[in-house]
Protein backbone atom coordinates (compact mmCIF):
# COMPACT_ATOMS: atom_id res chain seq x y z
CA UNK A 1 0.00 0.00 0.00
CA UNK A 2 1.28 3.43 -0.68
CA UNK A 3 1.87 6.34 1.61
CA UNK A 4 -0.96 7.96 0.82
CA UNK A 5 -3.51 5.34 0.46
CA UNK A 6 -2.52 4.47 4.38
CA UNK A 7 -2.81 8.45 5.30
CA UNK A 8 -6.33 7.99 3.72
CA UNK A 9 -7.36 4.94 5.35
CA UNK A 10 -6.15 6.40 9.15
CA UNK A 11 -7.89 9.43 8.41
CA UNK A 12 -11.22 7.53 7.80
CA UNK A 13 -10.55 5.42 10.62
CA UNK A 14 -10.37 8.16 13.08
CA UNK A 15 -12.80 10.22 11.77
CA UNK A 16 -14.95 7.10 11.75
CA UNK A 17 -13.85 6.29 15.64
CA UNK A 18 -14.71 10.21 16.32
CA UNK A 19 -18.16 10.19 14.56
CA UNK A 20 -19.52 6.94 15.79
CA UNK A 21 -17.67 8.10 19.71
CA UNK A 22 -19.51 12.24 19.42
CA UNK A 23 -20.95 12.65 16.53
CA UNK A 24 -18.53 14.51 14.10
CA UNK A 25 -15.80 13.49 11.77
CA UNK A 26 -15.82 15.43 8.39
CA UNK A 27 -15.14 18.49 9.33
CA UNK A 28 -14.12 18.02 12.50
CA UNK A 29 -11.09 15.03 11.74
CA UNK A 30 -10.83 14.44 8.16
CA UNK A 31 -10.67 18.48 6.91
CA UNK A 32 -7.97 19.17 8.96
CA UNK A 33 -5.69 16.03 8.90
CA UNK A 34 -5.60 16.20 5.21
CA UNK A 35 -4.70 19.66 5.23
CA UNK A 36 -2.37 19.59 8.06
CA UNK A 37 -1.08 15.95 7.43
CA UNK A 38 -1.30 15.83 3.84
CA UNK A 39 0.09 18.96 2.73
CA UNK A 40 -3.93 19.24 0.79
CA UNK A 41 -5.50 22.65 -0.28
CA UNK A 42 -8.23 23.37 1.73
CA UNK A 43 -10.92 23.94 -0.78
CA UNK A 44 -9.24 20.09 -2.51
CA UNK A 45 -9.84 18.68 1.46
CA UNK A 46 -13.03 19.61 2.16
CA UNK A 47 -14.74 18.66 -1.53
CA UNK A 48 -13.04 15.12 -0.35
CA UNK A 49 -14.50 15.01 2.83
CA UNK A 50 -17.92 16.19 1.28
CA UNK A 51 -17.33 12.93 -1.01
CA UNK A 52 -16.30 10.56 1.34
CA UNK A 53 -19.54 11.55 3.17
CA UNK A 54 -21.70 10.61 0.31
CA UNK A 55 -22.13 6.67 1.19
CA UNK A 56 -24.46 5.80 4.33
CA UNK A 57 -21.11 6.31 7.10
CA UNK A 58 -23.03 6.36 10.29
CA UNK A 59 -25.24 3.48 9.31
CA UNK A 60 -23.72 0.87 11.77
CA UNK A 61 -23.15 3.32 14.13
CA UNK A 62 -26.90 4.38 13.84
CA UNK A 63 -28.18 1.39 14.71
CA UNK A 64 -26.02 0.52 17.67
CA UNK A 65 -27.17 3.75 18.92
CA UNK A 66 -31.12 2.90 18.03
CA UNK A 67 -30.65 -0.76 19.41
CA UNK A 68 -29.56 1.41 22.62
CA UNK A 69 -32.60 3.88 22.51
CA UNK A 70 -30.45 6.89 21.80
CA UNK A 71 -31.73 7.83 18.71
CA UNK A 72 -34.62 9.86 17.39
CA UNK A 73 -34.94 9.01 14.14
CA UNK A 74 -37.52 12.22 13.21
CA UNK A 75 -34.98 14.72 14.63
CA UNK A 76 -32.06 12.72 13.00
CA UNK A 77 -34.34 13.24 9.42
CA UNK A 78 -34.93 16.74 9.88
CA UNK A 79 -31.29 17.35 10.60
CA UNK A 80 -31.11 15.61 7.52
CA UNK A 81 -32.66 17.86 5.27
CA UNK A 82 -30.96 21.11 6.87
CA UNK A 83 -27.38 19.09 6.05
CA UNK A 84 -28.27 18.69 2.50
CA UNK A 85 -29.54 22.20 2.01
CA UNK A 86 -27.04 23.62 4.06
CA UNK A 87 -23.71 21.38 2.46
CA UNK A 88 -25.06 22.75 -0.88
CA UNK A 89 -25.22 26.56 0.11
CA UNK A 90 -21.93 26.15 2.21
CA UNK A 91 -20.47 24.46 -1.24
CA UNK A 92 -21.75 27.49 -3.35
CA UNK A 93 -20.14 30.32 -1.00
CA UNK A 94 -17.12 28.45 -0.23
CA UNK A 95 -16.13 28.06 -3.96
CA UNK A 96 -16.88 31.67 -4.83
CA UNK A 97 -13.60 32.97 -6.40
CA UNK A 98 -13.13 35.61 -3.30
CA UNK A 99 -12.97 32.97 -1.05
CA UNK A 100 -9.73 31.90 -0.54
CA UNK A 101 -8.16 28.66 0.85
CA UNK A 102 -6.22 30.79 3.30
CA UNK A 103 -9.91 32.60 4.28
CA UNK A 104 -11.55 28.70 4.86
CA UNK A 105 -8.63 27.80 6.75
CA UNK A 106 -9.09 30.92 9.02
CA UNK A 107 -12.66 30.53 9.32
CA UNK A 108 -12.47 26.88 9.72
CA UNK A 109 -10.09 27.44 12.50
CA UNK A 110 -12.34 30.01 14.60
CA UNK A 111 -14.91 27.94 14.54
CA UNK A 112 -13.18 25.15 15.76
CA UNK A 113 -11.88 27.77 18.22
CA UNK A 114 -15.32 28.76 19.31
CA UNK A 115 -16.99 25.34 19.52
CA UNK A 116 -13.90 24.58 21.51
CA UNK A 117 -13.90 27.33 24.00
CA UNK A 118 -18.20 26.73 24.73
CA UNK A 119 -17.06 23.00 25.47
CA UNK A 120 -14.27 23.67 27.54
CA UNK A 121 -16.06 26.39 29.79
CA UNK A 122 -19.91 25.90 29.24
CA UNK A 123 -20.22 28.81 32.75
CA UNK A 124 -19.49 31.38 30.62
CA UNK A 125 -22.60 30.70 28.39
CA UNK A 126 -26.13 30.19 29.69
CA UNK A 127 -29.39 29.05 28.19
Amino acid sequence: MSTTLLQLLAIGLVAGVAGGMFGIGGGAIMVPAMVLLMGMDQKFATGTSIAAQILPIGILGAIVYYKNNNLNISHALVIALGLVLGNFVGALFGNQPYISSELMKKLYGLFLFLIGFRYLFPQFFTR
